[in-house]
């Protein structure tokens, strides 16, 4: 649900007046139109049709429920399940001021309406008590106690009199006050001003504004249904009077109809052409379709993403199957699909090994009886779409990628930055460098697929399809015979498109996505454009969390502060290269410490070790995290956090001489150092070797040597080289610590 977690508060609400306020061929299912009919042509769902209808009816046939319908020319669909959500809460902060309570609420959206009912409303809103200040008492009362004017006039305001007044301290003062018992009204008599209100607080990413009115809404307001129970609910809003009238389909039934209750309200609609559940109108489109197949070895393609969209485009879905030539299938499997999918909000249709079939699956707004109407218009459309597409294939793929480099010079990537021609020479520059680190033997296929990265973003399918940047880069230059390894890269290179998404598999394509990153990071942060709160207008949060995610997952030993170092030697004219590469790392110490959150990892070993990131390769910093989160459970943990955050406590951060034992005068002191430097010999091969557990571990052994130092020695001693000399010891204990993790950050 688009609204998980964000369900209103219920029966407690209270509320009336504020308080303050989308032919078949031999291997399909072979229906003629008149087949579908019987399978389409009665209202589509997902089970049995009464038992839906009666669930629906079942929850809103309280006799104090109220449906407001709000009527409008066509909504795009990416506007309506936020409003789905909005609408929700808008009517449940409204119902709360306007203290009326109620059981709960239910939102529904077509293209052409937005619907609300709430179920169980109270009849009359609470009663409240409320406590009314007047002026001071100073001023309500004379020198002889008598009532002035001020008190007198504040009494007649509220229709009581000087004696029905109590003085009150507010403050440091006294005052005259009235407590006054407010009844709650009848619910119907304030729900036109709950109805318009909720109606007014709906907001859109765009909104408009027609004839000569004021409102402001996603589409014009055609009608608005109204009802409390049986009864209308009159109000007026810009111009459009509310009623018990709704309408059904534009086309099928377009004509006005009566609603007489809330109960009859869903079944009216579906009579009419309307499902207004968009969960049942999803559920019978997904049915529907796979309804159309009955081989296991074709099937349509159900893309969720374009299901929620379609979901929201029709009132009354059909699905029709339609098909084209199969010549169009040279094409590239993307190309087509993203034709299909993006531009068209057709379902696609493959075979058992995932190759795309020339069929696909349109869903009409519309009765079985004009499927084949919508078949020939549909196929129409697709086969210009594909012409257009094939067009743009054969002219692109008559010049190589490797010619159109050149072009690139032409082509500004921003104009403080320069052209697309020197960011891929920067990006060649950072992939050189990051080969030499991860898989030199790759260089030179690295540098190769580097150099063409960005060829494609030239060529006419990407002129027209920008989504396919990179996917058409590999059909391109496995045409050019290009090293199918560079060609992969090539696609790899905007791996992953988001948080979570795969990364790229193969290390050419990691390390050309790294570099493409990489340059954009230090690029915009070099000119000062940086993100800021929630402005991120070149999505640079997004490209270091995809670094920090390839780093990760790939296991590459990178240290994020040498090889953005590097990265900013390859621009020009960069005032300071220190603070702009400290500004950097900054930034992605704070993506770096949210991947690791996401990843379960405690908030207080995350700030032990994230002031580590920028000098470590990141695979180190997941490592200590992993012993430490390992090793915090074992029994002895607590005693040795307690020890070393005593040395922390007393550790000046000012530098010190190095240790001289000969300034040791005690037992304590003489054998803290010998067990410090011991097990700092045991433990740095260990560390050196990636074993942190192992490692961390020795050092458990330090405990009882400081806690017997700290009750023995007094390290603040008189003499002051005596005194330095102890602090440098501890100073020591806790950099060599340091090293692992600040473990005064953790619990």
């Amino acid at each position: 649900m688009y609204c998980a977690g964000k369900e209103p508060r219920q029966a407690h609400r209270s509320g009336l007046l504020p308080a303050t306020g989308r032919y078949g061929v031999p291997s399909f299912k072979e229906p003629a139109v008149s087949n579908q009919k019987s399978n389409i042509n009665k209202i589509p769902n997902s089970g049995n049709r009464n038992q839906e209808q009666n669930n629906d009816s079942s929850l809103i046939t309280h006799h104090s429920s109220l449906l407001l319908e709000i009527g409008t020319e066509e909504i795009p669909a990416r506007f309506l399940p936020p409003a789905l959500c909005d609408l929700k809460e808008i009517a449940a902060k409204t119902f709360d001021e306007f203290r009326t309570g109620y059981q709960s609420i239910r939102t529904y959206a077509t293209p052409r309406r937005l619907a609300l009912i709430i179920s169980g409303v109270n009849p009359a809103q609470k009663d409240v008590v409320k406590e009314v200040f007047g002026p001071s008492k100073k001023a309500a009362f004379d020198e002889q106690g008598n009532p002035t004017k001020a008190a007198a006039g504040f009494a007649n305001s509220l229709g009581l009199s000087v004696s029905d007044l109590k003085i009150k301290i507010k403050g440091k003062a006294e005052y005259i006050a009235a407590v006054i018992e407010e009844k709650g009204l009848e619910t119907k008599t304030a729900l036109p001003e709950i109805a318009k209100k909720i109606i007014l607080s709906l907001h859109f990413p765009k909104s408009m504004r027609w004839g000569n009115g004021s409102l402001y809404f996603a589409r014009p307001i055609s009608w608005i249904l109204a009802l409390y129970g049986a009864e209308t609910v009159h109000f007026q809003l810009d111009g459009v009077n509310s009623s018990n009238m709704t309408k059904g389909h534009r086309f099928l039934s377009p004509a006005a109809f009566q609603v007489k209750d809330i109960a009859s309200y869903m079944s009216l609609l579906e009579n009419n052409f309307v499902i207004l559940d968009q969960e049942k109108r999803k559920n019978s489109i997904r049915k529907n379709i796979a309804a159309l197949f009955n081989s296991p070895d074709i099937q349509p393609v159900i893309d969720e993403e374009l299901l929620e969209m379609v979901t929201y485009i029709v009132e009354y879905p059909v699905p029709v199957l339609c098909s084209f030539k199969a010549e169009y299938l040279k094409l590239p499997k993307e190309l087509l699909s993203t034709v299909m999918k993006d531009h068209q909000k057709y379902f696609g249709v493959e075979d058992s090994n995932a190759n795309l079939l020339n069929h696909f699956v349109v869903i009409s707004n519309t009765i079985a009886e004009n499927a084949e109407t919508i078949r020939i218009g549909a196929e129409r459309v697709i086969t210009a779409r594909f012409d257009d597409a094939k067009f743009y294939y054969h002219e692109d793929t008559a010049k190589s990628l490797q010619a159109r480099v050149e072009s690139l010079k032409d082509v500004t990537f921003h104009d403080q930055l320069g052209s697309l021609h020197e960011k891929t020479e920067r990006i060649m520059a950072i992939a050189a460098f990051l080969s030499e680190k991860i898989s030199p033997h790759l260089k030179d296929k690295v540098l190769r697929a580097a150099r063409l990265s960005k060829a494609d973003l030239i060529t006419g399918v990407i002129r027209e399809f920008p989504e396919l940047q990179g996917i058409m880069g590999k059909y391109y230059a496995t045409h050019d015979t290009e090293d199918s390894e560079v060609a992969a890269a090539i696609e790899e290179q905007y791996l992953p498109k988001n948080y979570g998404d795969r990364v790229p598999q193969t290390d050419i394509g990691a390390i050309v996505s790294l570099a493409d990153r990489i340059d954009n990071i230090s690029s915009f942060f070099s000119v000062g454009l940086v993100p800021t709160g929630s402005e991120d207008p070149f999505a640079l949060r997004r490209q270091a969390m995809g670094i920090i995610s390839i780093i990760l997952e790939k296991g590459y030993d990178l240290n994020p502060g040498e090889i953005f170092g590097y990265a900013l030697t390859n621009l020009r004219n960069l005032k300071s290269v220190e603070k702009t590469l400290e500004d950097i790392l900054n930034f992605m110490e704070q993506r770096t410490e949210f991947i690791l959150s996401s990843s379960g990892y405690g908030q207080d070993l995350i700030n032990s070790v994230i002031s580590l990131s920028s000098v470590q390769p990141l695979k180190l910093i997941t490592m200590r995290l992993n012993a430490l989160q390992e090793l915090r459970r074992e029994e002895i943990f607590p005693d040795f956090l307690l020890a070393v955050k005593r040395v922390h406590n007393i550790t000046p951060k000012t530098p010190l001489q190095p240790v001289n034992t000969g300034l040791f005068v005690q037992e304590e002191e003489k054998n803290l150092y010998a067990s410090f430097v011991a097990l700092r010999n045991t433990c740095m091969p260990l560390l050196a070797d990636e074993k942190f557990s192992d490692g961390i571990r020795v050092f458990f052994q330090i405990a009882p040597p400081i806690n017997t130092f700290f009750d023995k020695v007094m390290v603040m001693d008189r003499q002051e080289e005596i005194r330095t000399n102890r602090l440098a010891l501890l100073k020591g204990i806790w950099e060599t610590l340091s090293l692992i993790a600040d473990f005064s950050k953790i619990r």
